[in-house]
């Protein structure tokens, strides 16, 4: 079977590429002839891509696509007859809007995999467009939770199978031993307003009071960077508080600390989440939308509702208080990360492949 892949450069660093290669990487090394297509770019793939995989760029350079959407369309179309592709895999949901006339009358199949949880546009009121006609036209729509799954049953007029696969995570449960006398709450992402660091760092005001020994530390960059400081220095918090700035070297972090913490205000399928069960962190995570609430089922961490500060602070505070109930859901963290290795997950994609 011929499998296409398209995203919009795998040049990228960003998770839909990372997770994008890892499921093409697999399903290569279990015999499909896969390929790799970017709209622009992808001459340099930043995530390992299998030697096999034949990667092709429909654009070298940036530029507006809208002013180039017929050529777009026609340059996807001819990669998709001149390598007699059986299966489109379509990696953004507002690519459909260029994949959905190029396949017009081809003999192929079409995958919708959505990145983002359906109550999310991104500020891009395409992205509704896209999603609408995905649901009924794609052959397929993929979804990353079974509650995203939902929302697409519920608000389009789908004629398409929607299935939930979950991505896999990046790394193997780790073999170290969780670190319980370790005093640093962790959390990682984006300085950006979607991760609701401002948040968590209004719930750590009245963590500190209860365990002053206790160290918070926040690892990523981005445009909250200026404000998130402003309210560090004006609460007093510049002695439990650090601000890290971006690393290359994420395990040592997650190998040193005792809690993680998750204060976003939406999630499309929080990544981070697998990384901390497969380091065995024990999470305190607000039930967002979409994907804490289906990632840490069963492994004993603790979600409060979603921008609930105070909720926050006392989940936060009880982890904190209770070494012996972080070390039992460390363990059943480590348990759960089995069910994200990507030898699991390609299992699913497989069989939806088969089915199609």
């Amino acid at each position: 079977m011929k499998v296409l892949f398209l995203c919009s450069n795998l040049n990228n660093t960003g998770g839909t590429e990372r997770v994008g290669s890892i499921i093409a990487n697999n399903l290569s090394d279990s015999g499909y002839d896969i390929f790799f297509a970017s709209l622009m770019g992808g001459d340099q793939p930043v995530f390992p891509i299998n030697e096999n995989i034949k990667t092709l760029s429909l654009f070298s350079s940036p530029g507006k696509a809208l002013f180039r959407t017929p050529l777009i369309i026609h340059r996807l179309r001819q990669v998709i007859k001149d390598n007699d592709i059986d299966v489109l895999i379509v990696i953004e949901s507002m690519l459909v809007l260029f994949t959905l006339p190029a396949v017009l009358g081809l003999p192929v199949k079409h995958i919708c995999w959505e990145h983002f949880n359906f109550n999310s546009d991104l500020g891009r009121k395409g992205r509704r467009l896209a999603r609408q006609l995905a649901a009924r036209y794609c052959d397929s729509i993929v979804t990353l939770t079974e509650r995203d799954k939902k929302y697409w049953l519920a608000n389009t007029k789908h004629n398409s199978q929607i299935t939930a696969i979950a991505n896999p995570c990046p790394f193997s449960v780790q073999t170290s031993q969780y670190n319980s006398k370790s005093k640093i709450v962790l959390s990682v992402g984006r300085l950006a307003p979607q991760k609701g660091f401002d948040l968590l760092l209004i719930a750590w005001s009245e963590v500190i009071k209860l365990a002053p020994d206790w160290k918070l530390k926040i690892v990523g960059d981005g445009e909250n960077k200026a404000e998130l400081s402003a309210f560090i220095l004006d609460n007093n918090l510049t002695s439990s508080v650090e601000l890290v700035g971006k690393t290359n070297n994420i395990e040592e972090y997650y190998n040193n600390a005792a809690i993680y913490c998750l204060s976003s205000r939406f999630e499309g399928f929080p990544m981070v989440l697998l990384e901390t069960l497969s380091f065995g962190l024990p999470v305190v995570s607000f039930d967002c939308d979409t994907g804490p609430e289906e990632v840490l089922e069963n492994t004993g961490s603790i979600l409060v509702e979603a921008n609930d500060t105070h909720s926050l602070s006392i989940a936060l505070a009880k982890l904190i208080k209770d070494e012996s109930l972080r070390e039992s859901i460390s363990i059943k963290s480590k348990a759960k990360a089995i069910e994200y290795q990507p030898h699991a997950i390609i299992e699913h994609w497989k069989k939806l492949l088969e089915e199609l």
